[in-house]
């Protein structure tokens, strides 16, 4: 297939987030390559955190998209009432909801964020693929915004006043430095605390990028060596330190 015919195909989360798009690493794949490379391709464990971003996401970005979540009138998770309508999936509660809307109108009053967001000339939800190093590597940028040029991408954050620490620790140093090969531009983060509702825009440094330069070569050599190296034997493998 063309790249073109690449990138249209993997517009569709079926076929980004399926068998199809498991042809080319992404920065979800970062924290098992460095952390752990056996667990490189295990499906990740649904949570209520990732639940509750990815309505936040959809809210602002696909609105029209929001009825194939499920939600329930529940205090807790816990409750009868809950486990009875949500039939063993993970669904959010109402009250979830009710705090993400609210996060989204913070959000789009601010002039900034929605002159960034809703600008003339802006894409959502963007997929693309590039040669890194070894590897092919794809991704699907929130927002490209031609006139800025730049990549924006939305997170949510329990604290604003940590999310550089935060940003280190969850790998958003290779996600802008993948994306700003994959598109060509600078990334922003745009970035709202879910209790104080503050607002925050955070780009990014020459050490941040090259910070993620560095995980994204050593995921390279990890993948490499486990999963292309002829006759190695991951059962052989340990980590060797001196403390």
């Amino acid at each position: 297939m063309e790249q073109k015919q690449i990138v249209n195909k993997l517009r569709n989360d079926e076929d980004y987030y399926g068998e199809f798009g498991r042809r080319y690493l992404s920065n979800s794949d970062i924290s098992a390559l460095l952390t752990n490379p056996l667990g490189y391709g295990q499906p990740s464990k649904p949570s209520a955190a990732f639940l509750v971003g990815g309505y936040f996401h959809t809210a602002i970005l696909e609105p029209d998209k929001l009825k194939k979540y499920k939600v329930v009138e529940s205090s807790t998770r816990n409750t009868k009432a809950y486990k009875e309508i949500s039939g063993g999936e993970l669904c959010l509660l109402q009250h979830e909801v009710d705090k993400i809307e609210l996060m989204t109108d913070k959000m789009l009053s601010n002039e900034v964020c929605e002159g960034l967001i809703r600008g003339e000339n802006v894409e959502y939800e963007v997929p693309a693929i590039t040669q890194l190093g070894t590897n092919k590597w794809k991704g699907k940028a929130d927002i490209v915004n031609h006139d800025e040029k730049l990549v924006i991408d939305l997170k949510t954050t329990a604290n604003i006043n940590k999310f550089q620490n935060s940003a280190r620790m969850y790998n958003y140093d290779s996600q802008a430095y993948i994306y700003s090969k994959l598109f060509g531009y600078e990334m922003l983060f745009i970035v709202i605390d879910k209790e104080t509702h503050q607002i925050g825009l955070f780009d990014c440094s020459t050490d941040f990028y090259e910070r993620g330069s560095d995980k994204v070569a050593r995921a390279n050599d990890a993948y490499d060596l486990f999963y292309k190296q002829e006759g190695f034997d991951p059962s052989q493998y340990f980590i060797n330190k001196t403390l």
